[in-house]
């Protein structure tokens, strides 16, 4: 049993989310059901534009919901830009307990995550349709209001599902960034804790 993991979880409360919020995370939901139903792989691309903070949160949390929830799921993020995970984004991570090794590649920096021995696995801003991502069967969880309008297709995905979240990026460099980045990062851990504890 993960006491770290346990311990962050426990502290999530869905109660906050309105019923509009409920209803577009549906879909989302909607599409693990299905594919757990027909016994298919789960595969979760998350997407926005520079795949630096939304997407990278969204992939991560995903992915420790998942596994906390024991669902058998993959998750992956890019964009439509090559930038690199922020560092804000790995600051607020280590603040919330995770173990973070960094692989030197330039101003792209691979990023591997865990916690209290628990894998969940390298991290850095890549395209959407990167070598390391499914090119069939998966669901495009567009993570951004620019990369869902702009990005009208993604080849091969099963099912485009809007899952948007505010950029934080609108407070970096004020006495308000901290903050704001541990919101988002609690606000995505707690929809993604929604989504899989209704699967489960």
């Amino acid at each position: 049993m993960n006491t770290l993991l346990n311990q962050l979880v426990e502290k999530l409360s869905v109660a906050h989310l309105s019923p509009k919020r409920k209803e577009e995370l549906a879909l989302l939901i909607d599409y693990i059901k299905t594919q757990k139903v027909q016994n298919k792989p789960l595969n979760l691309n998350f997407i926005c534009t520079h795949n630096s903070r939304r997407s990278q949160f969204s992939q991560l949390w995903a992915k420790v919901m998942a596994q906390y929830h024991g669902i058998d799921c993959n998750t992956y993020s890019g964009g439509v830009e090559v930038t690199a995970c922020n560092e804000r984004v790995i600051n607020t991570l280590l603040s919330q307990g995770f173990n973070i090794k960094t692989k030197e590649n330039g101003d792209n920096p691979y990023y591997q995550i865990s916690m209290g021995g628990e894998y969940f696995g390298e991290y850095f801003s890549k395209l959407y349709d990167d070598p390391t991502s499914p090119t069939k069967d998966f669901a495009a969880v567009m993570t951004c209001a620019h990369a869902d309008e702009n990005c009208p297709f993604i080849p091969g995905a099963e099912q485009r599902i809007p899952v948007r979240y505010k950029d934080p990026k609108a407070f970096d460099n004020t006495p308000e960034e901290k903050t704001a980045y541990h919101n988002k990062s609690i606000e995505i851990a707690t929809e993604m804790h929604y989504i899989f504890s209704s699967i489960a």
